[in-house]
C-alpha cells in the first residue's frame, strides 16, 4: 500500500490535531510564533532561527523523543510519510503527473513523471529523495517535485530507488544510475529535451546524485546537479556538526544510524566517494552543480566545503545558502512561508544554471 493510502490512515488524533495547530500557527505574526515556542528568539552561529521553524521545532519537541528511525524503521518511515503530507500545504499544480515503472538492476523501479504546462521541450532532471537511504518514497517528496518543475519549468522525473538496510549500499547508487540512463535514453518521449538530462536530489538523494554524476559513463554524464544539503562528509568533524546536531530536525544520532543501515556491515572504506563524495580524487569532470545549504542545519558545512572543492577543481557552480532554515525545509513549504519562498528560489536558480549551460 503507498505512502499515500496510509498516511493519514495512521495518523492519531493527537498528531493530526498538532498538524492541524501548526498550520494555523504558521499564519501568526512572528513574534506571537516565537512567544509560543516557549524559548527566545532562536540566534546560533550568528544566524537567527525562522521564527515558524522554531514553533514547529518547539511542537515537534514537544510530541515525541524519538529521531528518524525510532523506535523502529517501520515506524519512523510511517511518520515521515505523515509528516511531509501535511506539512507541504496545498497541492502545487502542475501540467501532469503520472506513475510508471522502468527497468532497474534488480527488478522494476516505480517512477513519477512530473510535466511543466508546455510544449516545449524543456530540461528534464532526475530527482532522488532524500531520507538517509532509509525512509522516503515518491509521495513524500511529491510537493518539491511540484515545486521545481512548476518553478524551474522542467521535467521532474521522480525514482523510488531502494532503501536500506533491506537494500544497503550499493543499491540505491545502483538504482540511480539505472534511472539516469533511463532518462537520457527516453527523455524525448516525455517531452523533454534530450540534450539536457539533469540529476539531483535532497539531503541522502544529493550524495546520490553526485555519486551518480561522477560514476556515470563518460561519454553520458548528467547535464547538470542539483544538490540541496547534501552529506558529503562522515569523517570530518565540523563547527555545524557542533551547533546543529542536537535538537533540530536531523542530528547526529540520526545520521549515524542511518550510516550504520546505509553501509555499516558492508566492508566499504569511511571515505570511499561513493559514500563521502568529498574524497573523490576526479571533481575536475563533474557536471555544473547548484549547491544549497540550510544555516541551520548539521550538513551545512560540509556541503559548502565540497561546493569549494567543485569550484576549485574548475567545476561551473552556483551555490545558495537559506541562512534562516534548517534541514528538510522543502518539507515545510505549507507550514513556514520562508521555506516556501527558498524553495521557490532554488527552483528558479536550477533553471538559470540550466539555461546558462545550454
Amino acid at each position: 500500500v503507498s505512502c499515500a493510502v496510509k498516511r493519514m490512515r495512521d495518523t492519531t488524533a493527537g498528531e493530526r490535531l498538532q498538524y492541524l495547530t501548526a498550520r494555523f500557527m504558521a499564519r501568526l505574526p512572528a513574534r506571537v510564533q516565537v512567544w509560543l515556542s516557549r524559548e527566545p528568539p532562536l540566534v546560533i552561529d550568528g544566524l537567527r532561527y525562522d521564527p515558524a521553524s522554531q514553533l514547529l521545532r518547539a511542537l515537534r519537541r514537544r510530541r515525541t523523543p524519538y529521531g528518524l528511525v525510532e523506535p523502529s524503521i517501520a515506524i519512523g518511515r510511517k511518520r515521515f510519510c505523515r509528516e511531509t503530507h501535511v506539512f507541504r500545504g496545498p497541492v502545487t499544480e502542475v501540467g501532469s503527473a503520472r506513475d510508471f515503472e522502468i527497468p532497474g538492476p534488480a527488478g522494476p523501479l516505480r517512477v513519477r513523471h512530473y510535466a511543466p504546462p508546455t510544449s516545449e521541450r524543456t530540461p528534464l532532471t532526475v530527482f532522488l529523495h532524500g531520507g538517509g537511504f532509509v525512509i522516503g518514497d515518491l509521495d513524500s517528496h511529491d510537493e518539491p517535485c511540484r515545486i521545481v518543475c512548476r518553478y524551474a519549468g522542467v521535467h521532474v522525473l521522480s525514482v523510488d530507488y531502494r532503501l536500506a538496510p533491506e537494500h544497503p549500499f550499493p543499491a540505491a547508487v545502483d538504482d540511480a544510475l539505472a534511472a539516469l540512463a533511463w532518462a537520457q535514453a527516453h527523455a524525448e518521449s516525455l517531452g523533454a529535451d534530450p540534450r539536457r538530462v539533469a540529476i539531483g536530489g535532497d539531503s541522502a538523494g544529493g550524495n546520490l546524485a553526485t555519486v551518480a554524476s561522477r560514476l556515470a559513463p563518460h561519454d553520458a554524464p548528467p547535464f547538470a546537479q542539483l544538490l540541496i544539503y547534501p552529506p558529503t562528509d562522515g569523517i570530518t568533524k565540523r563547527a555545524s556538526h557542533g551547533f546543529f546536531g542536537e535538537g533540530f530536525s536531523l542530528t547526529l544520532r540520526d545520521r549515524k544510524a542511518f550510516s550504520v543501515f546505509y553501509a555499516g556491515g558492508t566492508g566499504i572504506a569511511r571515505d570511499d566517494p561513493r559514500v563521502c563524495p568529498l574524497y573523490a580524487p576526479d571533481l575536475a569532470r563533474l557536471p555544473p552543480a547548484l549547491v544549497v545549504t540550510a544555516g541551520f542545519d548539521l550538513l551545512r558545512d560540509e556541503g559548502e566545503a565540497y561546493a569549494a572543492a567543485l569550484a576549485k577543481a574548475g567545476v561551473r557552480i552556483r551555490t545558495r545558502r537559506v541562512d534562516s532554515l534548517g534541514h528538510g525545509f522543502i518539507h515545510m513549504t505549507g507550514v513556514a512561508p520562508a521555506a516556501r519562498q527558498a524553495t521557490i528560489a532554488i527552483a528558479r536558480d536550477w533553471r538559470a544554471l540550466l539555461d546558462d549551460c545550454a
